[in-house]
């Protein structure tokens, strides 16, 4: 499954940039993925609005969003609507009850026609939809992690499985997942992004569809970890595998010698 974008993670600490620093990288990164990619061309099972699509600001271990104090709403995005000329929308913290799905629903062409009728009007920059670029979503929340199971089996009981475990359907809280089928590879896949995976634990989600995945005669036959998963979700991953009771990050050794305090790897 192509998707139009990469989220690339910098550990400030590490490299501790100044806020000016963060905004000009922002800012660029969103430029380059308006000239390198052309909706008008672009294919992708994905769903997606925009060439940049969707930027994240995470807080650190800190709470501190990684574009300043004032997060998403610091002058970052007003640069990106002013200098660059592109409609922003803000979901997750900033707009309650409104993540990415909601700006995407109906694709790209779907969402021109929310903002001509005036149902939606960007936070920032012009108020139309190009074609090209299309909008970009800004949002603050927690670390996403983007998991993905794969079942061999039809792609219909990948729907009935992904129904079971979705929040709306009674399933697993803040969990929308999708489901795309990929013939090449001889299989389907059932994609998540676990927003919470303390409500949602990766090992629980597994141990679900394949509970699922059984009753319809299907198989899980791997997963696909897209992108870093906060060091806390791995950790009890590792404990319901192993079941050590009470297993934490506090318990990893490189966590524990790299931070003074592993609670705040989460």
């Amino acid at each position: 499954m192509f998707m139009p974008t990469r989220t690339t993670t910098v550990p400030c600490s590490r490299l501790s940039p100044t806020r000016d620093d963060l905004v000009e990288a922002l800012v660029a990164a969103i430029a380059c993925a308006r000239e390198r990619i052309d909706l008008r061309r672009h294919e992708g099972a994905h769903p997606r609005i925009g060439a940049a699509d969707v930027v994240p600001v995470v807080p650190d271990a800190a709470g501190r969003h990684g574009a300043g104090e004032s997060g998403p709403r610091s002058r970052w995005p007003s640069a990106v609507g002013g200098e660059l000329d592109l409609p922003v929308f803000v979901y997750g913290e900033l707009a309650p009850g409104r993540g990415p799905a909601f700006f995407r629903a109906e694709g790209l062409e779907g969402l021109r026609r929310r903002v001509e009728s005036g149902e939606l009007a960007p936070e920032f920059g012009p108020a139309r939809i190009e074609e090209r670029s299309g909008a970009v979503l800004v949002g603050a929340r927690r670390p996403l992690i983007a998991f993905n199971v794969n079942l061999r089996g039809e792609l219909e009981s990948a729907r009935e499985i992904a129904s079971a475990i979705r929040e709306r359907d009674g399933g697993f809280r803040a969990c929308a997942p999708s489901v795309s089928s990929c013939p090449r590879a001889g299989f389907v896949q059932v994609s998540m992004n676990v927003e919470d995976w303390e409500a949602a634990a990766l090992h629980d989600l597994v141990a679900a569809i394949e509970r699922e995945a059984a009753a319809r005669g299907a198989e899980v036959v791997g997963s696909e970890l897209v992108g870093l998963m906060p060091g806390g979700a791995a950790a009890a991953a590792a404990g319901a595998a192993l079941r050590i009771d009470g297993f934490d990050a506090s318990r990893v050794l490189e966590l524990r010698l790299l931070e003074p305090d592993v609670a705040d790897l989460e």
